[in-house]
């Protein structure tokens, strides 16, 4: 069985990591696994990219450059991306044609790597991972008004008054594409995201299936606080409370703010803030706690101690299609305090193995980090915590579920 993963990067972002996780994974397993992307950072050799030529590299380069010009109309919108996939001329699907897989996994398809039309032109049976909204949305990533369960305008991330935006160009670019592929089906990593598709008007007649981002138990596990707070030069006698995401700081959905207000009232001694994911800010917002920012880890190692070092994960996010830091963190031994809602109610178990707050109270997740400083039983909520992800969410429990999906799917076709 020959499985291709079509992703914008092979490492380079939450889609990229989890997607080329499977694809190591399914290897291990004895299937015939590719991946076949955009960008290409690391060298393995199981990775191709979609130019062989120095001057389709520079070309695909430029894309994500071009695909994004539409959206200098829309001079007011939000810093939520929005993706238009319009940019023609891709090598990709020749590419694929060319690798002849027996499936082709789709992940993260935005920044130019192809045109939406295109998708229909993919011989083989496509199986799309929803790592965020995008693919059931007029071009958002994530999208709060639910304009996508009839048809999307108005888009509140283009900040747009009008029906007939770009959002719903593209929404019905993609309802013409989406007929034309019958053996196309869906992969939710969370059962909130799995409801989202369900609800849609562009994916909820396609098949649709539950299964969660792998992870690498045997690698994301806990070593000693003492060691991995040497490795990092961190205090050794004070409790340390970490966040970070991709644009960490910056992202609004993210819920940086709402961090901030739950530390300004936080009542637990000698805690300093860590911090990952983006470099220290001209102005910090966090008077009265010592941050250390590590900026952006770039391997699983690096994480690993990190996430070791710390007392507490916070991921104050609004939306989350699965929540890939929480398991990270939690497969680590360290307890994650998150609000109530999408993607992040399938990882943690209130009070079991983390805290769940009310959305979005900054109150209530102030109440959740110091629930889990202040325990009487922090070993038993680490415990909890590991075995939540070996249980749920290892390569162990979910790769035999992948391959049999896939299996199944090729029954379908023949």
């Amino acid at each position: 069985m020959k499985v291709l993963h079509i992703n914008t990067t092979d490492i380079e972002g939450g889609a990229a990591r989890a997607a080329y996780r499977l694809h190591r994974a399914l290897l291990k397993n004895g299937v015939q696994s590719q991946m076949l992307v955009q960008k290409k950072i690391s060298d393995d050799y199981t990775i191709q990219t979609v130019a062989k030529t120095k001057i389709g590299k520079f070309l695909n380069f430029l894309r994500p450059y071009i695909d994004a010009l539409p959206l200098k109309k829309y001079k007011n919108k939000t810093k939520t991306p929005f993706s238009p996939a319009w940019v023609p001329f891709s090598k990709l699907v020749d590419r694929i044609n060319e690798i002849n897989p027996d499936i082709v996994h789709l992940h993260w398809i935005c920044g130019g790597i192809i045109r939406i039309e295109d998708l229909a032109k993919i011989k083989q049976p496509i199986v799309w991972t929803m790592h965020d909204m995008w693919p059931f949305t007029g071009g958002e990533h994530y999208e709060e008004e639910q304009h996508y369960i009839e048809k999307c305008g108005n888009s509140k991330v283009l900040n747009s008054n009008k029906e007939n935006d770009l959002s719903r160009r593209l929404w019905e670019r993609k309802s013409k594409t989406y007929v034309k592929i019958n053996s196309l089906s869906t992969i939710s990593p969370s059962q909130w995201m799995y409801e989202e598709v369900k609800k849609s008007s562009l994916l909820k007649n396609k098949k649709s299936h539950l299964l969660a981002n792998v992870l690498n138990t045997n690698i994301f596990k806990p070593i000693p606080k003492k060691i991995a707070k040497d490795l990092w030069n961190l205090p050794k006698e004070k409790k340390l409370i970490l966040f970070g995401a991709i644009a960490a700081t910056s992202d609004e959905r993210k819920g940086f703010s709402l961090l901030i207000n739950a530390l300004k009232s936080l009542d637990v001694k000698d805690t300093e803030i860590i911090i990952f994911g983006c470099s220290k800010p001209q102005e910090e917002n966090l008077i009265g706690y010592n941050i250390n920012y590590v900026g952006h880890l770039h391997d699983d190692i690096s994480l690993v101690s990190l996430y070791s070092s710390a007392d507490v994960m916070i991921v104050p996010s609004k939306q989350e299609s699965f929540g890939q830091t929480v398991s990270e963190a939690m497969a680590c031994g360290t307890p994650v305090v998150a609000f109530n809602t999408t993607g992040l109610k399938d990882i943690i178990d209130h009070k079991i193995n983390g805290y769940l707050a009310e959305p979005f109270n900054s109150e209530d997740l102030k109440n959740g980090i110091e629930w889990i400083l202040n325990n009487e039983n922090y070993d038993i909520l680490s415990k909890n915590a590991r075995e939540k992800v070996v249980s749920h969410f290892s390569e162990e429990v979910l790769i035999p579920k992948f391959i049999e999906l896939y299996k199944e799917i090729l029954t379908l076709k023949n």
